[in-house]
């Protein structure tokens, strides 16, 4: 295996609104690791506050999604937006000798902006599959993107990286 990983963020079945946009580019982004020997790894969201409704622990909703394409036991979970927050996730790292990463994700002024803000912070590669995220305010995206290029991370789009 390469010290690569395709990270797949909180595609879960809470996150309903625009994933569906994204599933499919996210699947072939899959299928690019496997075809290349790179890591893929799926993180989950799980809401711990009293009084919330997504993402609770046990729940159908802090699933993955039923259509995202699973070809790892890979699968961490956080219950803050950094992903590096979850131990198992950087034990993961560590263990692998991970050095760079390929974020996708569902909300990209969230749990994707934290992990590559905080992937980046601690000095490892990161490229944003630009068409393999999405958020819940869509218009926000392009302004996402520019904050991820401003922290340091590669902006590209999936057609280039299969290509």
């Amino acid at each position: 295996m390469q010290n690569k990983a395709l990270v797949i963020i909180d595609i879960q079945n809470d996150i309903t609104k625009n994933y569906k946009d994204i599933i499919d580019n996210i699947n072939k982004s899959i299928d690019w690791a496997v075809e290349n020997n790179i890591h893929v790894v799926y993180i989950r969201h799980e809401n711990l506050s009293p009084g919330t409704r997504t993402f609770k622990t046990g729940t159908r909703g802090a699933e993955l999604a039923p259509d995202l394409r699973l070809v790892s036991e890979n699968v961490f979970t956080k219950y803050k937006g950094n992903a590096l927050t979850s131990e198992e996730f950087t034990d993961f790292i560590s263990k692998n000798e991970i050095e760079d990463f390929y974020i996708t994700g569902a909300d990209a002024v969230a749990c994707v902006k934290s992990t590559c803000y905080n992937l980046r912070k601690s000095n490892y590669g990161v490229s944003v599959l630009s068409d393999c995220i999405t958020s819940y305010d869509k218009k926000k995206i392009d302004g996402m993107i520019d904050y991820y290029e401003s922290k340091g991370s590669e902006i590209i789009c999936l057609d280039d990286l299969v290509s």
